[in-house]
């Protein structure tokens, strides 16, 4: 492993890439930005959210990017799908690939490697504990539609109801249907059908900082609640003796925070470092020699 100079972590999901770059020693030397890396969006797709995030985060520490010297650390949704994840190690530009789930990477990051509970919230959800033995349980994050409670998409998807009963005048068209519709683009049911049948997880979550916008709207706030429900559903499955640190992470953590059932506040803590620099212990317990 005399040959790796550079380590990198990677927190890929439905809605972004972050980079971290670090030498080999972990001082941290630049941070960069992709598209979408999810690979329930496809793999190639993946991979090239990838490479241009870790492009960005060489360029903005002065190195040209090579891949055969960098031990690579990702933490991405899908990778539960065995077949993704094997297309997605075939495809690889490097030898030397660590991956794992974000939930993972998110706990690992969020309580320093310490044992610990995450809930997760972005584009997806999901929740994990690690254990003092170094076991990680999961919760949730069986993907959109059906599953991802409490995500941006899983939100998104539940605000267009509202926005398609005001359309037909079984609710009041108010301030938050006008909200939904401008930010969809759509301005009769032709144009929302269209969007709707094209639309993806991404696409859904970009509805949810509208319904927090509009908290105050019965149909937002009940929503918020539900998702503040789910949220401690997930933690009671995983934790019901009530004794780990509780971090809410992803985009949608601060918003939701309020909403978490008061049976769990008093154990909310704000993360340590977050999914990109879990992913980058990964990466430099790998190189160390450490396997994982």
């Amino acid at each position: 492993m005399t040959d790796i100079l550079f380590a990198i972590g990677i927190d890929g999901g439905g809605t972004g890439t972050r980079a971290v770059l670090a030498d080999r020693q972990g001082r941290e030397l630049a941070q960069g930005r992709g598209g979408p890396s999810g690979l329930g969006l496809g793999i190639e797709r993946a991979w090239a959210s990838i490479g241009v995030a870790c492009a960005d985060a060489f360029t903005q520490a002065g190195f040209a990017l090579d891949w055969s010297r960098c031990v690579l650390g990702c933490g991405l949704a899908g990778v539960n799908n065995a077949s993704w994840l094997a297309a997605f190690r075939a495809q690889a530009p490097l030898d030397v690939l660590v991956v794992e789930s974000d939930a993972y990477t998110t706990v690992v990051g969020a309580h320093g490697g310490a044992p610990g509970l995450i809930v997760a919230l972005g584009t997806g959800s999901i929740a994990a504990a690690l254990d003092p033995a170094g076991a990680c349980r999961i919760a949730g994050g069986f993907g959109f539609p059906s599953g991802d409670e409490a995500s941006g998409a899983w939100l998104g998807l539940r605000a267009l109801a509202h926005v398609q009963q005001a359309l037909d005048g079984r609710v009041a068209r108010d301030a938050l249907a006008d909200a939904l519709l401008a930010e969809i683009g759509a301005a009769d049911r032709d144009t929302l059908v269209e969007w709707s049948c094209d639309a993806n997880q991404t696409a859904y979550a970009r509805l949810a900082p509208i319904l927090f916008a509009h908290r105050a709207h019965p149909y937002a706030a009940a929503l918020i609640a539900q998702a503040g429900d789910e949220i401690g559903k997930m933690i009671d499955a995983l934790d019901p003796q009530r004794t780990l640190p509780v971090a809410l992470c992803g985009g949608l953590a601060d918003a939701l925070a309020p909403a978490v059932p008061a049976r769990h506040a008093g154990r909310l803590r704000a993360p340590l470092e977050d999914s990109a620099h879990g992913a980058l212990r990964l990466a430099l317990r790998y190189a160390s020699g450490v396997r994982i």
